[in-house]
């Protein structure tokens, strides 16, 4: 590569005592921009949130065929098809494959964690923008919706946001997946036992992998300290597969769809907000990108929406369109 990655540790305060026993200690990796090195400049940032069941090492995985997410990046800005930027990658995962970016009393304090503690840390050990004019926050699926929120939440921050098919309109998206989750848990023999298998040898299909992914959420939104591992109230009946209203509800005040009006001024407040899907995402995302777009367009939010062929896995190659247009839009 031209430019390079480092790796910087994190003491991870704000996950200490955390519920799951997940490590506190983690780390961040940094790419730096070819010509940082050379130069005293400082240089506008830009987060990227990996999805569910990955994590920013997944993010540098190394593929003979194809460049991976930080390498492609790297090689536009030596061929100024980008502005030169550097990338940050934190580690946000937990026992059950992802924190949804998300504080929560079942997995620990994990968008404090990001918003105060690592980004802290990046703005003291390198060269940044230190001003929201200099950041940008972007992710897929899982991670699409960590940046959602993290803007809607922590406009103070970020003024641009990304979201590569993020997870949004939970009637459409995640409720098909409540049933895969009820089947996946019955034939584990209950929610404990899935739990436990999870932990020590992970999904073992696409019915395991909605599993994991609907215990993983139901501990970011609907936390209940009271129940057993995963500490967290379940949006449906495990032995009936009943959908819970109560508990779907609290899932519901999570969806960044519905969340639009309510933090209207913050997304205003974005200089862009980049939206887009694959025309047959699996989890129709793509009717949850569109709806967004139309919801932020009505709330006045400067937003950009695309749509392109393909489905919800295996699309990495967007931040090939995605970075450039965000590294051209922060300050520098």
């Amino acid at each position: 590569m031209h430019g390079r990655v480092l790796t910087i540790p994190v003491p991870g305060r704000c996950l200490e005592g955390n519920p799951l026993g997940d490590p506190a200690q983690r780390e961040v990796y940094a790419y730096l921009p070819p010509g940082y090195e050379s130069s005293a400049r400082r240089y506008p940032t830009i987060w990227l949130l990996a999805g569910f069941g990955a994590t920013h090492r997944s993010m540098l995985g190394f593929d003979p065929w194809k460049p991976n997410t930080v390498e492609a990046f790297d090689a536009q800005i030596a061929a100024s098809e980008a502005a030169p930027a550097i990338l940050i990658l934190p580690d946000a995962s937990n026992r059950w494959g992802g924190s949804q970016f998300l504080d929560s009393e079942a997995t620990g304090r994990y968008q404090t964690y990001l918003a105060e503690e690592v980004l802290e840390i990046v703005d003291a050990n390198l060269r940044t923008i230190p001003e929201r004019g200099g950041r940008a926050v972007i992710g897929r699926s899982s991670g699409g919706f960590g940046a959602l929120r993290l803007g809607m939440d922590r406009p103070d921050l970020f003024s641009i946001l990304g979201s590569h098919a993020g997870d949004a309109a939970f009637e459409i998206s995640m409720r098909p997946m409540l049933t895969s989750a009820a089947i996946a848990f019955d034939r584990a023999g209950g929610v404990e036992a899935f739990a436990a298998r999870l932990r020590s040898s992970g999904p073992g299909d696409g019915i395991d992998f909605d599993g994991a992914f609907i215990l993983a959420a139901s501990a970011a939104y609907a936390p209940d300290r009271s129940e057993r591992l995963p500490y967290a109230a379940l949006p449906f009946d495990p032995r009936s597969a009943e959908l819970r209203p109560e508990v779907w509800g609290r899932w519901l005040e999570h969806d960044p769809l519905l969340r639009i009006e309510g933090a209207a001024d913050a997304l205003r407040s974005m200089r862009l907000v980049f939206l887009d899907a694959g025309d047959r995402d699996e989890h129709g995302l793509q009717f949850a990108a569109r709806r967004m777009f139309a919801a932020m367009q009505a709330q006045g939010v400067a937003v950009r929406h695309q749509e392109f062929p393909g489905g919800h896995r295996g699309t990495s190659m967007r931040y090939e369109t995605s970075l450039p247009i965000l590294a051209g839009a922060l300050d520098a």
